[in-house]
């Protein structure tokens, strides 16, 4: 199973969820897809995602985290015994989105809300110092105009990383390390 976590303002209706979703299908892998709706608050995401993973216990589960999503999965990943993809992943979210502090609209819903100290708060306490590197695969790319791909680098070091000259944080390569990440997730048809 495939559980996909998008980013801040972001859906499941992503470019990169609805790529990867219809890539799945193609393939006659979509039942072993999701995407949960993340709500805006840290403690509420996670049990957003640890709702699907409780409901798909039975089989091998890898999270397949972007940005904020990367951040998520990567709690998940070390409190479950998970593997997990990160794409372009926020490393701080609890320091890099206090820039955004006030009202927030999500990009696809167009839901308004209020980006309030309480949700850095909730970030920080889940931010993890250290990580086991051998559950990660990590895609970034170095436009990155967000997020600085180097803290990414560093926190996962020893992980299997592909950094990507250029690009930007949307990871304009994404399409291409599809069959990478099935692989990963032990999901690669032949």
């Amino acid at each position: 199973m495939l559980i996909y976590l998008h980013g801040f303002n972001s859906s499941p209706s992503s470019h990169k969820a609805q790529v990867l979703k219809r890539y799945m299908e193609e393939h006659g892998l979509g039942q072993h897809y999701c995407c949960p709706p993340l709500p805006p608050l840290g403690k509420r995401a996670i049990a957003a995602v640890e709702a699907e993973i409780a409901q798909h216990a039975h089989e091998p589960i890898t999270l397949v985290g972007s940005s904020l999503g990367g951040f998520y999965a990567s709690y998940l990943a070390e409190r479950h015994d998970l593997r997990a993809v990160l794409i372009n992943p926020a490393v701080h979210p609890h320091e890099g989105l206090r820039a955004y502090l006030g009202t927030q609209r999500n990009l696809y819903t167009q839901q308004r809300y209020e980006l309030t100290e309480a949700h850095l708060r909730q970030w920080e306490r889940l931010y993890l110092t250290t990580v086991r590197p051998q559950r990660y695969l990590l895609l970034v790319e170095t436009g990155d105009e967000i997020l600085d791909y180097r803290e990414a680098v560093s926190k996962y070091r020893g992980a299997q990383q592909i950094v990507i000259e250029g690009g930007d944080h949307s990871l304009m390569s994404f399409p291409r390390h599809i069959p990478l990440i099935l692989e990963f997730a032990g999901m690669a048809r032949g």
